[in-house]
């Protein structure tokens, strides 16, 4: 059986707009009052996508609360190691699937289809106590990052700086937001310097960027929305001047290079399922709400209706 892969790809650069909607209304998909399904839909992943598909998971349960929908937060490549061997049905990523994991699911007879989802924008930050630094040019995120790095005082990152020493937290390699952050500012995925402290857990990262005055960090924009007192933004600049990452400049591509989009990944197998195809569709339904609620930036209504196609055709090829 060979893998099916319906890439959903989207330039950032191409978004012209938001369309903001409230969430539907119960009623929206055939079986949305329909509180006899029961089941457990199996998922893991993205900790970045986490709190998207975990507000998913609990406004659907008030509807269905027979099924059980455990969200797993063991990150991108985590998530994608027991993806491809057919331990879940649907997998959260916040890079798209590699090369490599898509022969392993070929090899374990995994079909699947990719759904973006959203937009995130990887954000720089520091410990609110930082009143020198606002902004960081690509180069200077390079400069300290890149593998082999010594630098661990300001003064060295840039002239003027003062000459005390900082702290890096980060990702660990395990997670999406690790292989695009390395990607884009190092320009070679999972090259990275290896001395900072790294969880798959943002939340991980948020406390020890927030206990310690001396840290400089990066995680997904909605976890700095999540706590924008305990944490300082840093804007970026890629060569146009320093930029906020913000639902505007994360959607008009402005946020370079470090806006990004987000998926899920689904087993086509799992199709067979009702309930999972009912989770699905109320995912696609309430996506442009509840992605907002949690911070990030939903795609225009046009491309989830695209998403729902690929859904429509992928059940019928299975059926």
């Amino acid at each position: 059986m060979s893998t099916r892969y319906v890439a959903f790809a989207l330039g950032i650069a191409l978004i012209a707009g938001i369309v903001v909607l409230g969430m539907n209304e119960p009623g929206t998909s055939p079986l949305a009052t329909d509180s006899t399904l029961a089941g457990t839909i199996e998922i893991d992943g993205s900790s970045t996508v986490f709190p998207i598909t975990q507000a998913v998971a609990e406004e659907f349960r008030k509807l269905h609360p027979d099924v059980q929908v455990p969200v797993g937060v063991s990150g991108t490549g985590g998530g994608f190691k027991r993806f491809v061997v057919g331990e879940t049905h649907i997998s959260n990523a916040s890079r798209p699937i590699k090369p490599i994991e898509i022969d392993l699911a070929a090899e374990h007879e995994i079909e699947f289809i990719e759904l973006s989802i959203g937009f995130d924008g990887l954000s720089v930050i520091a410990n609110p106590s930082n009143d020198f630094l606002t902004c960081l040019t690509t180069d200077e995120l390079l400069a300290i990052w890149k593998p082999g790095s010594d630098l661990n005082r300001w003064s060295e990152v840039r002239g003027g700086l003062p000459d005390s020493s900082f702290r890096l937290y980060g990702p660990d390699t395990d997670s999406g937001t690790f292989d695009y952050f390395t990607e884009a500012i190092v320009q070679q995925e999972d090259a990275s310097r290896s001395d900072y402290s790294a969880s798959a857990d943002d939340n991980v990262l948020i406390r020890g960027v927030a206990g310690d005055k001396n840290a400089l960090g990066y995680f997904g924009f909605a976890f700095y929305s999540s706590s924008p007192d305990k944490l300082k933004l840093i804007a970026v600049d890629s060569g146009s001047g320093c930029i906020y990452p913000s639902v505007q400049t994360i959607n008009d591509g402005t946020y370079a290079p470090l806006s990004r989009p987000m998926f899920i990944y689904v087993n086509v197998a799992a199709l067979e399922r009702v309930e999972v195809v009912e989770f699905l569709n109320f995912y696609l339904d309430n996506a442009t709400a509840l992605i907002q609620e949690v911070g990030y930036v939903p795609l225009p209504e046009t491309l989830y209706d695209e998403g729902r196609a690929i859904l429509n055709a992928s059940m019928e090829a299975a059926g």
